[in-house]
């Protein structure tokens, strides 16, 4: 029979265990490749195909809470498919970097000025297969919590092997995210990217 002192010892073990087994991702790990989905656009009446590669946060965002942020962040790419785009070739409609957490947004002023306008940037740095670091300002999506990848950078992504980001979150705090690119063909003929 076990001693009770023993039997103390292995109790906060097992509850250790047990919350570590419910701390599952949201989202599948990013060796999965390439997920692809079928979304509507209900307000202009058309679908589309979107394809999802998850990455991991090398130096996450700090939060109050666990729920204020997901658990992995995601590169989108959103088109019409060949079969169903009116021309025999796929549409790219968009690509987003999705954190989950509000990132820092900067107010740039237009080349060309008109009046008083400026449009709100997210600063992201990123290195692609250990290349040189650029910066470029991508625009954020109106909760602030992921930014529209311009097209030349989603080509050099999808070249890529491996792809580091960096951002600012709005507290200060910096954001990195790694993702591992699988063979990227079946996106870039999809979405007719080149």
């Amino acid at each position: 029979m076990m001693k009770p002192s023993r039997l103390l010892l292995l109790v906060p073990l097992a509850w250790a265990s047990f919350g570590f087994a419910q701390q599952a991702p949201k989202h599948p790990a990013s060796a999965n490749g390439w997920q692809q989905s079928q979304k509507t656009d209900t307000a202009r009446a058309f679908s589309y195909t979107r394809f999802t590669l998850v990455g991991k946060f090398v130096k996450p965002p700090q939060v109050k809470s666990p729920q204020d942020v997901s658990d992995i962040p995601a590169l989108t790419v959103d088109c019409i498919l060949g079969e169903e785009s009116h021309t025999a070739k796929g549409r790219f409609l968009a690509a987003n970097l999705l954190i989950g957490s509000t990132l820092k947004v900067v107010y740039v002023e237009p080349e060309e000025i008109r009046g008083t306008s400026y449009f709100p940037k997210v600063a992201v740095r990123y290195r692609t297969d250990g290349a040189g670091e650029e910066e470029e300002k991508w625009s954020p999506n109106t909760e602030k919590t992921s930014a529209s990848i311009p097209k030349d950078a989603l080509k050099k992504f999808l070249r890529a092997h491996t792809v580091a980001i960096t951002a600012d979150a709005d507290r200060g705090s910096q954001i990195s995210m790694q993702f591992d690119v699988p063979d990227a063909t079946p996106v870039e003929a999809a979405c007719n990217v080149d």
